[in-house]
């Protein structure tokens, strides 16, 4: 089987992405440009405060949808090797346990004490790979009816459940998810966030399983064919993701995942994929790609390093050593700033580039 190359890009340029966050390189260059024009690109580098759709509302469905791609590769060559469905269960079931197991330790540890949370991207997935998994045999048609019922569940659960103090939809604090969430774990999110987003964003995974599908396809479709297909679906979500906004039906809304949302972004990854199948898988252009997949191969691994042991402990300690050494020669508070994030990624891609050499790859 032919290994997608452009998925490996993908998953690396997002693990990059989310490790230059953890650094604080993005926030560096967003007071450092304040009161100009240059500002308003950096501020896509966070989240949308609630009505609107900003580059980095992207990473986390990419992040969700990059699993489903991986998941229908995973699968093809587990039915290719004999393995049965119940053995391809029990695998998923395992994966998706340690998923919710990683997901809440990352938000376990507060000074405060410990805390039950599920916030957490990986404890999200956990559940959306379950249920790309169970209806990942089902035809193409049912599988996207079976999405489009996840996005209009989401919008009764929102709109009709009328529960006093959360029966305003599209409010934060005062909305069904918020509602959830003191159910599941007696506390309200103050940034808005909700646990019940892995309903409607199991439609990222579930659309990644298809896709990576259709790729694996062989015969009557060719591989410009495969593209036009995924182009046309994704300018679909588009239009209709960005009409129901446009037309007040539906906010688009990331921190409670509204089913405008979940389709904008679902757009953007299909476009991202479609654009990189294209480039990477087609045309063969795979200089310089090393960068990514390096990171991209131990994703898992990264990820839980500067969520856990970066935000805790190591950005501070190379922080302090950076910025000490930089110092010694006077240079600009910024500068010194940006020097000290940039040098933490570049300790956290050697770890991977290590791993890599070494061909350690930590998988559930």
């Amino acid at each position: 089987m032919k290994r997608l190359q452009s998925l490996d890009f993908m998953r690396g340029l997002i693990m990059v992405l989310l490790a230059l966050e953890s650094t604080g390189l993005y926030e560096h260059f967003f007071k450092a440009t304040e009161n100009t024009a240059v500002n308003k690109f950096f501020l896509q580098f966070f989240h949308h405060p609630w009505n609107g759709l900003r580059f980095w509302d992207l990473i986390q469905p990419g992040f969700m949808f990059m699993a489903g791609v991986a998941m229908a590769y995973s699968l093809h060559q587990q039915k290719q090797d004999g393995v049965t469905w119940n053995n391809s269960f029990l695998k998923i079931f395992k994966r998706s346990g340690w998923l919710f197991f990683w997901g809440v330790l990352d938000y376990a540890v507060r000074p405060k004490g410990l805390s039950f949370e599920l916030w957490d991207v990986l404890t999200q997935l956990s559940f959306t790979t379950l249920v790309a998994f169970l209806i990942f045999e089902w035809s193409a048609l049912f599988q996207i009816l079976f999405a489009i019922g996840l996005l209009l569940l989401t919008e009764c659960l929102y709109r009709f459940t009328h529960v006093v103090g959360f029966d305003q939809p599209f409010v934060d604090q005062f909305n069904f998810g918020n509602f959830m969430d003191t159910v599941l774990m007696h506390k309200i999110n103050a940034d808005g966030w909700v646990a019940i987003n892995c309903i409607p964003t199991a439609v990222h995974t579930i659309a990644g399983a298809l896709a990576g599908k259709l790729f694996l396809q062989s015969g009557h479709k060719g591989d410009m064919n495969k593209i036009k297909t995924i182009v046309l679906f994704a300018l679909s979500c588009l239009v209709v993701g960005y009409g129901f906004d446009y037309l007040g039906i539906t906010p688009i809304i990331k921190r409670i995942a509204t089913s405008s949302f979940t389709l904008a972004s679902l757009g953007w990854c299909l476009i991202g994929l479609a654009i990189c199948y294209w480039w990477i898988d087609i045309l063969n252009h795979r200089k310089y790609l090393l960068f990514f997949t390096i990171v991209g191969m131990n994703s898992l691994f990264i990820y839980l390093f500067f969520e856990i042991v970066g935000a805790r402990w190591f950005n501070g300690y190379m922080t302090q050593i950076s910025s000490g050494l930089l110092n010694l020669i006077q240079l600009p508070q910024f500068l010194v700033q940006t020097l000290s994030s940039l040098s933490i990624f570049v300790v956290e891609w050697s770890i991977c580039y290590f791993l890599y050499r070494k061909k350690i790859f930590f998988k559930i």
